[in-house]
């Protein structure tokens, strides 16, 4: 693809290794380079910035692959389109491709939501974020921070920003034995005072 202002050519490697959605992936970043954003690398995945303010993700998954607006939420989203990636999700939202040909025939609407979110950035509009006493936390939680004063003590000294990625991390999974799991595997780095990204 030709430079544009915002491209990071260190990126090209990662595009050209892209296994699943590589077209959908391309395509995507032709048009969050079209408006004007710069990219880089973070939590593994291509995110797009405007004064290094995080407004689009590209996302990869089993079934769809996605623009992940970072402040999704404040939003308009006249078509109706965009999905939350999870229940317990506050601020983010999804606008979810199947194909190639979709992205290409919503490419002037995904434009147009990226330069909403552009607009929302320039304005200092936040998410209004529920307290974390309001987060519906897994019974699997609640259980593991009442068996281990030390555990919920530190779970609670974490930033409510950390505390939400763990929450999520944990509730995300279907079944009860893969929360206590993954809560038992993140338990060190908890006591520790590390987020679930660190």
């Amino acid at each position: 693809m030709p430079e544009t202002a915002g491209m990071n050519p260190k990126m090209n490697v990662y595009f050209n290794n892209v296994k699943k959605w590589k077209e959908e992936f391309n395509k995507l970043r032709t048009i969050a380079l079209g408006c004007g954003l710069s990219e880089t690398l973070k939590w593994r995945w291509p995110c797009y910035t405007l004064e290094e303010s995080n407004i689009v993700l590209i996302h990869g998954f089993k079934e769809h692959c996605d623009l992940l607006f970072f402040k999704g939420a404040l939003l308009k989203d006249p078509k109706g389109i965009l999905v939350k990636p999870g229940e317990n999700t506050q601020a983010s939202r999804q606008m979810r491709f199947t194909s190639v040909r979709e992205v290409t025939d919503r490419e002037a609407v995904a434009k147009a939501y990226i330069r909403e979110a552009m607009a929302v950035e320039k304005a200092g509009l936040k998410v209004e974020l529920k307290k974390d006493t309001e987060l519906k936390f897994p019974e699997e939680l609640k259980k593991k921070l009442a068996e281990s004063p030390a555990l919920k003590k530190a779970f609670y000294a974490l930033t409510p920003g950390r505390q939400r990625a763990y929450n999520f991390y944990f509730s995300e999974a279907k079944q009860s034995k893969t929360r206590e799991a993954r809560i038992e595997k993140c338990a060190e780095k908890i006591l520790e005072g590390k987020g679930f990204l660190e």
